[in-house]
């Protein structure tokens, strides 16, 4: 249990705008908790996308501070390209480093739908924090 709570942390910190490395402490456990793996998939994939709830919020409450133009800027302009282009499909792409938490703030500075953004964050991460489960317990 403690091994989830801790995956759980790790996770939701790792989206945040701080750094971490989640998927490291994923393939730790998994390499000890191999029997547990789904559980750890299941709460690396729900704290990652909690943090990245976080970033939107702040997305959402940023807007009375960032303004279009300064959106509109090259520190901002990849991302906002990704969602003008793809739309809220883009938040698939929350996991990517950097260019997620971006994604992220951008989408609640867009004001898209709570629910459908953090379902497709949630998909996003889970399929990778999956992938990498394959790939670990296939190693081991």
């Amino acid at each position: 249990m403690l091994d989830l709570g801790m995956m759980f942390a790790a996770a939701f910190l790792a989206a945040t705008l701080l750094p971490g490395g989640s998927e490291v402490l994923l393939v730790a456990l998994l390499t000890k908790e191999g029997s547990h793996a789904w559980a750890l998939v299941v709460a690396a994939s729900l704290g990652n996308t909690l943090g990245s709830m976080t970033s939107y919020l702040l997305g959402l409450y940023g807007r009375r501070a960032i303004s279009p133009e300064q959106m509109a800027t090259k520190g901002y302009r990849h991302g906002l390209n990704l969602i003008q282009k793809y739309g809220m499909w883009s938040l698939l792409l929350a996991w990517v480093p950097v260019v997620g938490d971006l994604l992220c703030v951008i989408a609640g500075w867009m004001k898209l739908p709570i629910l459908p953004a953090s379902l497709l964050i949630f998909i996003g991460k889970f399929i990778r924090y999956l992938l990498l489960m394959a790939l670990t317990l296939q190693w081991l």
